[in-house]
């Protein structure tokens, strides 16, 4: 692979026009095609194989028109001080919101508070009940303005009007803190290249990487139903392994110019060496993406595998624009050691010959392993301790800032009906096989009147048919307790023994009830998810480094790494540890899609910077150096490189913690956190640590294997038979 690769470096950097004109050519051609295809509209969710979907879908084909899985709004009203709902000024005003809530084009229905009994007992807190006719991703912004609007009236006549529910979705607010995130990793850039425009390269592929990828999903959209988050996602991870990929070439050629190349040799061995370790780099965060697909979320389907692509167009661009652009910079971009003159290139240094901040640690590592192996893992190992306390659920509006609506509305339900009546469970009824439908519906409410922990049971709504019927069931914790999620699961328990008496199916379902499933399928997945991604990239690597040790060691590092990760997700966001410092105003379960997502994620940057710092090792073992040595030797080349990205890593993510949204401020937190312990505690210390003491015996293959595995020649020895082949060339000539 690396001749392979070394003749795409220098034909890229002899044909850079063309490499050019055909990346610019993609780039506007997925521009129009993302301009000339049809609006998307947001996509659908379900979730296969769960009850609560079972019961929507069976809702769907019972009650026709009835939009089971329909948006919600509650349109909550609380008196000014001294008065109640019921007074006549305060009626009227409800009635004129009612009446215009139901003039919307899709709105399926509006429950009056004075006929629907949603006054509170000390008649100061109302709601009405807004029911839409298509989901939450599918509601139209006119009909989102029309609700606020009809509300912003109800204020403006003396009342206080919060709106609760899915169909207003929270916009979250990230300030300035994601682009201080991108500010970081340009100077990151400049400092570690020591040159504006070496530190240009990796950020103009990069965002042209993500264009191609994004504009692409915008394009498919329509076709595809994929929703916006699916773009969020790609654009996130192609940035970073965008910024990765290219760092990490750029960086090659400069160490290959400071060894006297030529410059379209050098352009040929930084792809062919740091190209090689690109490949199998964006191979394992490929797998983690794909992967998802073992979750069965249609929708986490799509997202892993956009992202994917982009990954791959994140390689592509890496291997082959890299080295263009190289060519087009000629003599402007200097040899590893010197900066542009601009940043105070040309002045003596201090002190000549003194080994670089990364070969001093290597030798430091080597010399002390023992020591330095035991407080990284110990050290990772109480970072990790929280973790065995977490919670796993997802956010409601109880979880939004008190800046929001929602939060408002949420807040208030809790204080006028009590705190479960912000998350209802549906019960469905299915009694199509029963010979006493009616009984069976009595029978169900009976028995889950006799639960702990239910407030409120309404009397069974059959169909027109009259074999299937819902029931409302309030509980008495908030939605997102563990309280409330034993209330599902005993309903559900009973279920099981009314239909064995009545012939009859009861289901259990509504957000809270959907929230509960979706939780239990992805931590259901966690652990066959874990197995597929770090065994497939296991292989990958043997393959790589080939070896059994070093792949293994790697595994090892990045659980413990996630594992570290969690315990510092769970101590800020559940526990409330530095909730202040993070502006974390309700703590709670830890959100569901927190551990794959950072399984996912996280596994595949880990194992950039490993491919990249070990495979330099395995380099300079391959080429005769001691074990201890090459150590050494792959921290001097490496370790400022991938220092270099794991800081631009963790300032992007990092920029996400500033966001509103809790979610997406826990995402940031996460893998920012995650990055910080993988790169500097796992793969600059952990790792040579380990390697120091294994020796010869990190680099050991059973020689079956050995003979069996290709030989991808990552550290590029297969470029030394072909540079030897070419100076024989040259005599007989």
């Amino acid at each position: 692979m690396a001749t392979f690769l070394y003749k795409l470096g220098r034909l890229a950097f002899r044909r850079r026009h063309f490499v050019a004109l055909i990346w610019v050519a993609l780039l506007t051609l997925a521009g129009v095609g993302a301009a000339s295809a049809p609006a998307a509209g947001n996509t659908s969710f379900s979730i296969p194989g769960t009850e609560a979907q079972k019961a929507f879908d069976l809702l769907e084909q019972r009650f026709p028109g009835m939009s089971a899985d329909g948006a919600t709004a509650r349109v909550v009203f609380k008196a000014p001080k001294g008065e109640k709902m019921t007074d006549a000024v305060n009626k009227a005003t409800v009635e004129k919101t009612v009446t215009q809530l139901r003039s919307g084009s899709e709105v399926a229905s509006v429950a009056d508070p004075y006929t629907g009994h949603a006054v509170s007992k000390n008649g100061t807190i109302a709601y009405a009940s807004v029911k839409y006719e298509v989901s939450g991703m599918e509601l139209a912004d006119s009909s989102k303005d029309a609700l606020t609007d009809a509300a912003q009236d109800a204020r403006d006549a003396g009342l206080t009007v919060e709106i609760g529910g899915d169909a207003l979705s929270a916009t979250p607010e990230t300030g300035s803190s994601e682009i201080i995130g991108i500010a970081v990793a340009a100077v990151v850039l400049v400092i570690t290249f020591g040159s504006l425009l070496a530190a240009g390269f990796p950020l103009l592929t990069a965002i042209i990487g993500v264009g191609i990828g994004v504009s692409a999903i915008t394009a498919l959209a329509s076709a595809l139903d994929l929703g916006t988050t699916t773009s969020t996602l790609a654009s996130m991870i192609g940035l970073a392994v965008g910024i990765d990929y290219a760092l990490f070439i750029v960086s090659r050629y400069r160490a290959e110019l400071a060894e006297g190349r030529e410059r379209e040799d050098a352009a040929g061995r930084a792809v062919g060496t740091a190209g090689s370790a690109v490949v199998f780099a964006g191979l394992t965060v490929v797998i983690a993406l794909v992967g998802l697909s073992v979750v069965n979320i249609p929708m986490l389907t799509k997202m892993g595998i956009a992202a994917a692509g982009t990954v791959a167009i994140a390689v592509l661009i890496a291997l082959t624009m890299i080295p263009a652009l190289l060519g087009y910079a000629g003599r402007r971009i200097k040899p590893a050691g010197q900066k542009s003159r601009l940043l105070g290139g040309g002045r003596t240094p201090r002190k000549p010959g003194r080994p670089n901040m990364g070969t001093r640690w290597a030798s430091f590592v080597v010399r002390r392993p023992v020591a330095v192996l035991l407080l990284g893992v110990l050290g990772l190992g109480a970072a990790a301790v929280p973790a065995a306390s977490l919670e796993l659920g997802l956010p409601d509006d109880g979880s939004q800032p008190t800046s929001t609506t929602q939060r408002r509305a949420y807040d208030l339900l809790s204080e006028g009906f009590g705190p479960g009546f912000n998350g209802p469970l549906m019960i469905v009824v299915d009694a199509k096989d029963s010979a006493d439908p009616k009984a069976a519906f009595a029978e169900v409410g009976d028995e889950i009147k006799g639960l702990k922990d239910v407030v409120t049971v309404t009397p069974a709504t059959p169909n027109k048919a009259g074999d299937t019927a819902t029931i409302t069931v309030v509980p008495d914790s908030k939605p997102s307790s563990t309280t409330t999620e034993d209330l599902v699961h005993a309903i559900r328990d009973k279920g099981a023994d009314i239909a064995r008496k009545t012939d009859s199916q009861v289901l259990v379902t509504g957000s809270t009830a959907m929230n509960i499933d979706v939780s239990q399928k992805l931590n259901d997945a966690l652990l066959p998810y874990l197995a597929l991604v770090v065994g497939l990239a296991f292989l990958l690597l043997i393959v790589v480094f080939r070896s059994i040790l070093v792949p293994l060691k790697a595994a090892l590092g990045f659980l413990l790494s996630v594992m570290a990760a969690l315990g510092a997700v769970v101590a800020v966001f559940q526990w409330g540890w530095l909730s202040g410092l993070m502006n974390v105003e309700e703590t709670g379960p830890v959100m569901s899609m927190m551990p794959i997502f950072m399984v996912g994620v996280v596994f595949g940057l880990a194992m950039d910077y490993e491919v990249f710092l070990v495979t330099r090792m395995r380099e300079a073992y391959v080429h005769g150096e001691k074990p201890s040595q090459a150590v050494v030797t792959g921290f001097k080349y490496g370790a400022r490189v991938v220092t270099a990205a794991a800081v631009i890593m963790i300032a992007v993510f990092s920029g996400f913690i500033g966001s509103s949204e809790s979610m997406v401020k826990m995402i940031g937190f996460g893998l920012a956190i995650a990055v910080f312990f993988d790169a500097f505690l796992v793969r600059m210390a952990i790792v040579p640590a380990v390697l120091a003491l294994l020796g010869k015996r990190a680099w050991w293959l059973p020689k079956w294997l050995d003979r069996a595995l290709p030989n991808v020649d990552v550290e590029g020895e297969g470029l030394r038979a072909h540079a030897a082949e070419e100076e024989k060339e040259l005599v007989r000539a």
